[in-house]
């Protein structure tokens, strides 16, 4: 007899799957995949995942099958996925036999593509025969594999593997239990559990400095480099969930982690003297006292490197991808259990204190950072049009099932936000950096993964920060997602036989490049919808831009290459053309931002055209426009002006792009100044017509 609790989140779990059924994804295991796939990826336990479903025999009879993948190029560890789903509920037991056998099929499909599967799949151009041939291609390198269940049943108990071929191999289960741990209740932590014993052959020694008001403990003590390698390899960015910094690598002499190096290279014995070391906290801590302040600690709880994640990153690096021995390295460790004291609060301000190399600030938190609390009061507060619904900003995760939950002591509240706030309509964080980073024309970003996407999007925030957000830029950031999820709909009908998550990105930032990022956002809010027509457009470019960045791949990994600035510098000069008649959010009519003038006239081809040509223009060429111009009297100070602010958003990478209003003028301006022989020609007298 299972627990209510856990009953309920099945039966969400299995409505939202039926929920998700349509004619493009008509399997309830794929849509449930998928679905646990990205959830476990918001909740930081997974990153950079795919679904990916490939089911075969090899050449003696014996069956293979995966349901996704994710594949981590800088620990070299290969995640397969296999997933067994059922209707049923109450959930039932999985029988051993069964998980034994989902665990066998996936692990046959990593030896069959190391064995060289790719050149027995047909076609040769589908997400499974890449992923095949990456698999072949690393195989010398890849260190660790592991076979992950995904399942709404429950698991007992099952015999685990721990080698295979010579290399570690890792089984692990998400079933209904875990995952309503982990996605109901909202926990990340409890899942990491550290057996120093098993890992270094003893309890390791520690001196204990408990506070007097018990706010927390803390412990010091020295770790074998090569155990914390191991910590990292066997967790990765789950053991950093409270370290949101991303491992900066070895770029630059000057680098910390370069020092890091040398010093493991040259002076390994000297990095417990050299080296700040690190600062962890724990949920839990199997310890005894010996007597005097000093204890021995035999396993770790809800371990998470709170400073440090760059000795720890470096380390593994060393180890696995440079075969550097770590035998002589020990590192200085603090462990922190805290007691009475709120953990967010006491690991903001640790990181605070302790991260004196690499500044964090507060924003580094995503879900206490100013950023998402503005965009959730945004969304309880902003309303669609017919003044029935609006949108849902998970600012932290499970806050969503918490407010359902909450709706579901009472029948008509239940109904009521099941009105206002459908799924439909939920944004998480990581949809709001993907939608935000593929319209800012950051493809490749956004194909690195939910959470390396996420790692960016914050530090671009921090680096360059926006006006506070408002209601007119919540509405254009549904309009984006809303403008997003549709081209994901079309992209997933047209069945692409690989990459599908890549031309969806591509396309949207291909739109958003053509033009010049400014299209009606006001229909797309008022209507919630994208035109037939605008479908269409989408229809005829996805397999166009398909083509440009296979042929742009060339003999590469296309799902790494796909990852580059440089493929999509590529693309941008093989996006398709738009033609007439534009969809109605192309060719709206568009004010100067008052509410008295009537509208300026609609947005044709010519207009987005002249936004193409002013793009590929460079900074110093308009700012010679400008100066020149102006001095010579040949162009008006105004429009000279213009010209600079062109200068100021090539600089920066054509992030931001010029409008309909800015385009004509500045390039009848560089018409002018090259008639005057100002400069050298650059466009033609039709360029700017």
């Amino acid at each position: 007899m299972i627990d209510e609790t856990l009953q309920k989140f099945a039966e969400e779990l299995l409505s939202e799957v039926e929920e998700g059924l349509s004619s493009d994804v008509p399997f309830s295991q794929e849509v449930f995949t998928r679905t646990v796939l990205e959830r476990l990826e918001e909740a930081g336990h997974l990153e950079g995942t795919f679904d990916l479903y490939q089911e075969g025999r090899l050449r003696n009879g014996a069956a293979y099958r995966i349901d996704g993948y994710a594949f981590d190029e800088e620990r070299m560890h290969l995640d397969l996925f296999t997933t067994i789903f059922h209707t049923d509920l109450p959930p039932e037991k999985l029988p051993a036999a069964d998980v034994s056998k989902a665990f066998e099929r996936a692990l046959r499909f990593a030896g069959a593509c190391m064995d060289g599967l790719a050149s027995q799949l047909e076609p040769s151009n589908t997400d499974a025969s890449d992923l095949a041939r990456l698999i072949e291609t690393k195989a010398s390198e890849i260190g660790t594999v592991r076979i992950v269940l995904l399942t709404n049943a429950m698991v007992g108990k099952f015999a685990a593997s721990s080698d295979w071929r010579g290399r570690k191999i890792g089984q692990e289960t998400y079933d209904i239990v875990r995952l309503q741990r982990i996605l109901g209740e909202g926990q990340t932590r409890a899942d990491i559990s550290v057996d120093l014993v098993a890992l270094t052959g003893r309890p390791v020694p520690s001196l204990h400095a408990p506070t007097q008001d018990g706010e927390y403990d803390a412990y010091l003590t020295v770790l074998p480099g090569e155990v914390l390698s191991k910590v990292y390899e066997r967790y990765g960015a789950q053991l950093l969930e409270l370290n949101v910094r991303a491992f900066l690598g070895l770029q630059g002499r000057k680098s910390v982690n370069a020092e890091l190096r040398r010093t493991i290279v040259e002076q390994p014995s000297m990095f417990l003297a050299f080296n700040n070391g690190i600062v962890a906290t724990v949920d839990d801590l199997d310890v005894s006292e010996v007597g005097q302040g000093a204890c021995e600690i035999r396993s770790l709880r809800g371990l998470q490197i709170v400073n440090g994640g760059q000795t720890t990153a470096s380390l593994h690096r060393a180890r696995r991808k440079e075969s550097l021995s770590l035998a002589n390295v020990a590192v200085p460790v603090k462990i922190i259990k805290v007691g009475g004291a709120e953990l967010s609060e006491m690991v903001a301000s640790i990181s605070k204190a302790a991260n004196r190399q690499n500044t964090v600030q507060l924003a580094d938190f995503s879900a206490n950072d100013p950023f998402h609390q503005q965009v959730e009061t945004l969304a309880k507060n902003t309303w669609l049009d017919d003044g029935r619904g609006r949108w849902f900003y998970e600012r932290a995760r499970g806050s969503y099932l918490a407010a359902e939950q909450k709706a579901a002591y009472r029948k008509t509240e239940q109904q009521t936000f099941k009105a206002q706030t459908p799924k439909n309509r939920r944004l998480s964080k990581l949809d709001v950096a993907r939608y935000l980073t593929a319209w800012s024309g950051l493809p490749h970003r956004v194909c690195l993964g939910g959470q390396k996407n996420f790692q960016h999007f914050m530090q671009r925030l921090k680096d360059e920060p926006p006006p506070p957000p408002d209601a007119a830029w919540f509405k254009k950031l549904v309009a984006i997602a809303i403008l997003y999820r549709a081209v994901e709909k079309k992209i997933r009908s047209m069945k692409f036989p690989a990459y599908g998550a890549q031309i969806i990105a591509y396309v949207v930032a291909g739109l958003s490049h053509r033009t010049g990022g400014r299209i009606d956002f006001g229909r797309l809010w008022s209507r919630q919808q994208v035109s037939v027509e605008l479908e269409r457009l989408v229809e005829d470019w996805a397999p166009l831009i398909d083509a440009a960045m296979r042929l742009s791949a060339g003999q590469r990994n296309p799902s790494e290459w796909y990852k580059k600035e440089e493929c999509w510098k590529e693309i941008q000069m093989a996006l398709p053309s738009l033609s007439d008649p534009l969809p109605p959010e192309l060719s709206y009519s568009e004010t100067d931002g008052s509410t008295i003038l009537a509208p300026i006239g609609t947005h044709s081809v010519a207009d987005y055209e002249r936004i193409e040509r002013c793009m590929k223009i460079g900074s110093a060429q308009w700012l010679e426009v400008a100066e020149k111009g102006q001095k010579s009297g040949v162009i008006h100070y105004k429009v000279a002006g213009i010209c600079r602010t062109l200068a100021t958003y090539a600089a920066g990478g054509w992030e931001r792009k010029p409008s309909v209003k800015q385009a004509k003028p500045a390039l009848e301006a560089l018409l002018a100044a090259e008639r005057a022989g100002l400069l050298q020609s650059t466009v033609t007298d039709e360029a700017a017509s």
